[in-house]
């Protein structure tokens, strides 16, 4: 018994390590990698989609080259099977690895974290250049190219922004502006299709 234990505690110990490797950071040299802001179209009353038990609604076309400056897997929460993954996303000189190594960035709890002992850049330009995503994979090919996502990688994402709900009156609502901050700031984006960008 104690050696299943243990056959099984490696195993374990095994994927961990894999994991990590497989999704280790992408190291840059200095220079902004993604300059353009992300692109929105607000679409008024857009479509309705139905994922599951949830309705989403789409709010906008949405558009973005960024780089990955962080990224977090989500199994138990309530949104987990509609956004099993949320990515903070740096554009401008919040794709520059010369000011990102000034700045903690962490995610938890649906949240994008960041802490500076000195401001490498002004603090509304890291508050505007910079976002926390959570990413409802559009169909499987999506799900398989967000899973292979990694930290310091540059992206460039397609979708929408949506509103999602449940009929139980759970409720999700993204943000239609990047000049927002704390709850509620972050983008629910419904991800059509996303590709690495060779800087």
């Amino acid at each position: 018994m104690q050696r299943f234990i243990v056959v099984g505690l490696l195993l374990i110990a095994l994927l961990g390590g894999f994991n990590a490797w497989r999704h280790r950071a992408i190291t840059h040299a200095p220079g902004m990698l993604a300059t353009d802001v992300p692109t929105q179209i607000d679409l008024g009353v857009g479509d309705t989609l139905r994922r599951g038990d949830f309705t989403l609604q789409t709010r906008a076309r949405f558009e973005l080259t960024a780089r990955v400056l962080s990224r977090e897997n989500y199994r138990f929460d309530a949104g987990a099977t509609l956004a099993p993954m949320d990515l903070a996303l740096g554009w401008g000189r919040m794709s520059d690895s010369e000011v990102l190594a000034q700045i903690q960035v962490s995610q938890g709890n649906r949240f994008y974290h960041w802490h500076v002992d000195h401001f490498p850049i002004p603090r509304r330009e890291i508050e505007q250049s910079s976002a926390n995503m959570h990413m409802i994979p559009a169909d499987d090919a999506a799900r398989r190219e967000l899973e292979h996502v990694r930290a310091g990688e540059v992206v460039h994402l397609q979708g929408f922004l949506v509103d999602a709900s449940r009929a139980d009156g759970w409720r999700w609502r993204t943000s239609m502006t990047r000049d927002d901050t704390g709850d509620g700031a972050c983008e629910l984006v419904y991800v059509e299709s996303v590709e690495p960008v060779s800087p």
